[in-house]
């Protein structure tokens, strides 16, 4: 259940909360050695615990800190960019690699809900996005689940990217629960997939975008709709 993901939100949680270097070192390290005997008793694969570029996440996490614009993409051109790359270095160039990056930015959304995303989550007469569904890592594989939380949320869909969630609601079909993003084999999508299928910590590392990880492309799209006027306790849903 300890996965890379969990104990990296960990860690920059905790330095975000102004937790000194060498506390989250030594807290770390504890973990690092449970961790390392489970993979010598061969009952995990690889430790989870063992966060590299531990500078750098606090550099990040103070760059935050002192500008909130700091790790958002300025604009739908930006991210353009990187959305573009993705799909260059993927196998077959797919494009909905990078339909579903600009999907995620546009409406502020986590990518386990854009993979969670169904048809029938769309309101093409008022161009409203219901987040009810996600997917998650799970032992044993992705599963799917309910809206984080438990709550269920509208966001508007922008008229930029209307024409694109137009093209794949047609193209998944008049079933209601057809999910709306999916790989090139038509299986979900999570980070580690997306990641893998596409060289996407390379690609934005070459674009100058070294901040742009996990859930940056949510950051951006808050940003976007922050300074759009929508106020900051719709925001925290």
């Amino acid at each position: 259940m300890i996965t890379d993901g969990a104990v990296d939100r960990t860690v920059q949680n905790w330095i975000a909360d102004e937790h000194g270097r060498s506390t989250v070192k030594n807290a770390i390290a504890v973990l690092v050695r449970v961790m390392e005997q489970a993979v010598r008793d061969g009952i995990i694969k690889v430790n989870p615990a063992r966060v590299t570029g531990r500078q750098k996440l606090y550099q990040r996490a103070e760059d935050e800190l002192l500008d909130p614009r700091a790790l958002a993409l300025p604009d739908r051109e930006a991210l353009a960019e990187p959305a573009d790359a993705l799909v260059a270095t993927s196998h077959g160039k797919y494009r909905g690699w990078g339909e579903a990056v600009i999907f995620a930015a546009c409406t502020a959304a986590r990518i386990g809900e854009v993979s969670g995303c169904r048809v029938g989550d769309i309101d093409t007469t008022n161009w409203i996005r219901t987040v009810r569904h996600r997917t998650t890592p799970a032992p044993g594989g992705l599963v799917d689940k309910g809206a984080k939380g438990e709550r269920v949320r509208q966001v508007p869909v922008i008229e930029e990217i209307r024409p694109l969630v137009a093209q794949h609601i047609l193209a998944a079909g008049p079933d209601p629960d057809a999910r709306m993003f999916t790989g090139p084999r038509g299986g979900r999508i999570s980070t580690a997939v997306l990641r893998d299928a596409t060289h996407r910590d390379d690609d934005v590392l070459k674009l100058g975008h070294e901040h742009l990880r996990r859930h940056d492309l949510r950051h951006t799209g808050l940003t976007w709709f922050a300074d759009a006027g929508v106020q900051v306790h719709v925001l925290r849903s």
